[in-house]
């Protein structure tokens, strides 16, 4: 485990002298900005105070909002499967796998780091009209209530008030969103591996378009389907697309039959172990190329 995270922690060293870490989290917090600030100005508008988690709740409850902030993760893990000069060493005292392994511990660090930046970002942005009990706000009942939510694209749903706090509702949103995100970024650790860079970028633009294409609201426009059909397509679409597990609205409440929350969980901790297994194969075939080090 010690030869492990010192792979992890030297690969989180390498930030201080990296300009593209500092800009993925600028971007991000930019992001969170455009998306929240909208519902910060409801609240000015109407005098109305949020709890602090609220925005985020709100922002991230949609899967549209899930996939734009997963897609900074490219840009912020470009450089898989992160060989530097210092690999060499690292092989040399153990392992290829064990040289992964540390690897997908600082894929599961960095990426938890990232979305607790984002979730503090949220919640940096409302706190002026913010408070921090657990009880849902009068803004929440003007938004989830009222056609004001609707009006503002934000998805605060009334199941999420009526099911849960504040601060539950806000670890469930943080754990579907990692999920999500940890899928991406070990699919495309994997297709790094196996062609290079480009096909790990590719193959994350092209997970992510999957996930945007199926849209309930989308197939049900293209192929026209009637009202009384689309039931059925919010349900196979909540079950086959990765984007809409990671979705909070998107589960079954004791109502339906779409996916529960922990079903959500479970099938994305599968799909992320099918690709780490598959990185762990494909990796004792990877031909290293080390800049400066003369060897390969």
């Amino acid at each position: 485990m010690k030869q492990l995270f010192m792979v992890a922690l030297y690969n989180f060293r390498t930030w201080k002298k990296n300009p593209r870490i500092f800009l993925s989290f600028s971007i991000a917090f930019i992001f969170c900005f455009l998306l929240s600030d909208k519902i910060v100005a409801f609240a000015e508008k109407y005098d109305t105070s949020m709890q602090i988690l609220e925005p985020f709740i709100w922002t991230f409850g949609d899967s549209n909002s899930i996939l734009l902030s997963s897609m900074i993760l490219i840009f912020l893990f470009a450089d898989m499967p992160f060989v530097t000069n210092a690999t060499p060493f690292f092989l040399m005292r153990t392992t290829r796998k064990k040289w992964l392994l540390g690897q997908a511990i600082y894929i599961l660090l960095a990426t938890s780091v990232y979305m607790v930046f984002v979730m503090s970002a949220t919640a940096f942005i409302s706190m002026r009209k913010a408070f921090v009990g657990n009880v849902w706000s009068n803004t929440a009942v003007a938004l989830g209530y009222s056609k004001a939510g609707e009006a503002l694209a934000v998805p605060a749903s009334v199941k999420a008030m009526g099911m849960s706090t504040p601060y539950g509702c806000a670890a469930i949103v943080f754990l579907l969103m990692l999920c999500y995100s940890l899928i991406l970024v070990f699919l495309m650790l994997l297709f790094n591996l196996k062609f290079g860079q480009i096909g790990g970028v590719l193959a994350a633009f092209g997970f992510s378009i999957y996930g945007f294409l199926l849209n309930p609201q989308t197939i049900i426009g293209i192929f026209n389907i009637p009202d009384y059909e689309a039931y059925k397509v919010n349900v196979w679409v909540g079950w086959v697309s990765p984007l809409n597990h990671a979705t909070f609205y998107m589960h079954n409440f004791g109502l339906d039959m779409l996916p529960r929350l922990w079903q959500s969980c479970l099938i994305c901790i599968v799909l992320v172990l099918v690709c780490f297994i598959a990185a762990l194969w494909v990796v004792r075939g990877y031909n290293f190329k080390f800049t400066g080090t003369g060897g390969k």
